[in-house]
């Protein structure tokens, strides 16, 4: 088993422990979040892919991150964060950042957000958002369940910060699985991080 330490080699230092990693084949990307030691705030860092993995941006978050989306088609990351704040409700943002200048747009419009468990883009327009309920007052099942809402926009690039409301998020409730993405993280980093191959050419006579 992986030991829980952050990797301090490399352009993923500044990540702290890596503990979630998705890829973008078609552009060559990869978007690796990271817990940093105090285990409270997270980070997000862009890389291009080549021989070797080369930063673009980083993103700090007041919050883990929990799962994290390249849309289909346009240069946009959906990251959604958050966490239980240990007393009453479960918070966090749902990010919409620009890949090609890393800005950044947190779009929940509630006070104390959502803690967002998973992302899926089904189409161009629809993003699948897994949220945990707003707090765990009276309801045993708050930590095991959540909320599955899809929300549509015709263009992802132009909604605003705030803009999505009680009604955008409103879903059936069924079982919110939190799993542990740490190992397959730090192997994707490992590799990426691993100095090219060389390949040995020999001649024929």
């Amino acid at each position: 088993m992986p030991e829980d330490r952050p990797v301090a080699d490399g352009p993923f230092a500044e990540l702290g422990d890596p503990c979630l990693a998705v890829t973008d084949k078609r552009r060559g990307l990869v978007a690796v979040a990271g817990v940093r030691a105090d285990g409270e705030v997270g980070a997000v860092g862009l890389f291009r892919v080549t021989d070797r993995a080369r930063r673009r941006w980083l993103l700090g978050s007041p919050y883990p991150v929990n799962a994290m989306a390249f849309h289909p088609s346009r240069p946009l990351l959906a990251v959604g964060t958050g966490e239980y704040d240990g007393g009453y409700h479960f918070e966090g943002e749902l990010l919409l950042v620009d890949l090609e200048d890393g800005t950044v747009r947190s779009l929940i419009g509630h006070a104390f957000g959502r803690q967002v468990l998973g992302l899926k883009w089904l189409n161009d327009q629809e993003l699948r958002v897994l949220m945990a309920p707003y707090d765990d007052w009276e309801d045993d099942g708050a930590h095991r369940e959540g909320h599955l809402a899809v929300v549509r926009r015709a263009d992802w690039a132009a909604v605003g910060a705030g803009s999505l409301t009680e009604r955008d998020l409103t879903g059936p409730r069924g079982p919110a699985p939190r799993p542990d993405q740490r190992e397959a993280a730090r192997r994707t980093v490992a590799r990426l991080s691993a100095p090219p191959t060389r390949r040995h050419h020999t001649s024929r006579g």
